[in-house]
């Protein structure tokens, strides 16, 4: 893929995508459904060419899970038209742009009275309407310790009734499904390098969280319907836990993103393997010092709780290596190679820690397919736009 020709072509830095890679990710997912519906997650993606792609790729691919109110009307505009908040939001001027886009169904994530109150108000004044959806917590509680990220405050099916019950007094807004998110589980790697005893801790809690999960997912969907909740959508799950959360019966749906770019944070699964497919590429501008090349930009460090995970990974020409004391800059990355001799102006290729967020530091996309530049696919950022 890294080929002379077609590094010589473009202009650097730039944000590089292996197509035949991406493309047997797609099928390799699209494998795991188990019949049921996959839903995109946009935040891992983040280019409209790209979310086309893969929707087009398999019919076992519907719908979009967005992170932004705006980015939601955005999507809606470019003419999708199932679109699933996985977040929700307080965004007035957003959400009474919503309440008229009836027609491209987005559906809005709830977690408490608040957020309908403040629904119901707006569509009230709009004489728009809403498609609701409640977050349930997915975390799991063992002595001492927190499993799981810190989301919805509904964690039983009688809260998960009570605000059910709420959304059906309220004028103009319908509930359409529940999600719930399984973060310690799609989101935490067990194959870390270096970390042998973390990961056999984590690969334990995984195995106990995921029966909890699927009992109190099961639970909370059976209470609603035993109420007569009509569900059409139950979402869970991500990338790293397709494998378990498509064997529940009462999932509809499991929302993937990661997987498609397969960012280093990927590498530290045990139950699946995808394709390397997003890549960025640095032009050496300076050599500070022998063995060392320092690039221009780099610091595109992946978020979440901070650490060496979060940072890029320089792997072409391999043999790289960031200084401990400097890591990738926001101006500048020096890259220590041991044997490898370069020249200013090579490229040093880097993959992101994760995937979509990348995205926001680049215009487009350069699609490559057999050695060859076969595309440019522009990113939210590349037509104007930018979400949180």
């Amino acid at each position: 893929m890294f080929s002379n020709k077609v590094l010589s072509a473009i202009s650097l830095p730039s944000l590089l995508l292996d197509l035949d890679a991406f493309d047997a990710n797609c099928r390799e997912i699209a494998k795991k459904a188990n019949g049921k519906k996959l839903r995109i997650a946009s935040k891992s993606i983040r280019s409209v060419s790209v979310l086309k792609r893969i929707l087009e790729s398999n019919s076992v691919y519907q719908g979009i899970m967005t992170f932004s109110p705006h980015e939601a009307i955005f999507l809606a505009e470019k003419g999708f038209d199932d679109i699933l908040m996985g977040y929700p939001c307080w965004d007035k001027e957003a959400l009474s742009k919503i309440a008229q886009l009836t027609e491209s169904r987005i559906v809005l994530m709830v977690d408490c009275i608040e957020h309908i109150d403040y629904l119901e108000k707006i569509a009230e004044e709009t004489k728009g309407s809403f498609y609701l959806c409640v977050d349930v917590d997915m975390s799991t509680t063992f002595p001492g310790l927190h499993f799981g990220v810190r989301r919805s405050p509904i964690k039983t099916e009688h809260s998960a009734l009570e605000l059910a019950e709420r959304i059906q007094q309220a004028q103009r807004i319908e509930l359409l499904g529940v999600m719930g998110y399984e973060a310690q589980i799609a989101g935490v790697g067990d194959r870390v390098p270096s970390q042998q005893m973390k990961n056999k801790l984590i690969t334990y809690l995984k195995g106990k969280s995921i029966t909890e999960i699927q009992s109190r997912r099961g639970k909370i969907i059976e209470m609603l319907r035993k109420k007569g909740f009509a569900l059409s959508l139950v979402n869970g799950g991500g990338t790293g836990s397709l494998h378990t959360t498509t064997t529940e019966d009462y999932i509809t749906e499991v929302t993937v993103g990661s997987g498609f770019y397969s960012p280093l944070l990927f590498d530290y699964y045990k139950d699946f393997c995808y394709k390397p497919s997003l890549f960025f590429a640095l032009p050496v501008v300076r050599r500070p010092a022998p063995n060392i090349y320092t690039c221009l930009g780099g610091g595109y460090i992946a978020s979440g709780a901070i650490g060496k995970d979060k940072e890029p990974k320089p792997v072409f020409p391999p043999g790289g290596k960031l200084l401990s004391l400097e890591g990738a800059g926001e101006v500048q990355t020096p890259v220590f190679f041991e044997k490898e001799t370069l020249e200013i102006g090579d490229p040093i290729i880097f993959r992101a820690a994760k995937a979509g967020e990348v995205c926001e530091r680049f215009n487009e996309i350069i699609c490559i397919s057999n050695g060859e530049i076969v595309d440019r696919y522009p990113t939210y950022r590349g037509e104007g736009a930018c979400f949180l």
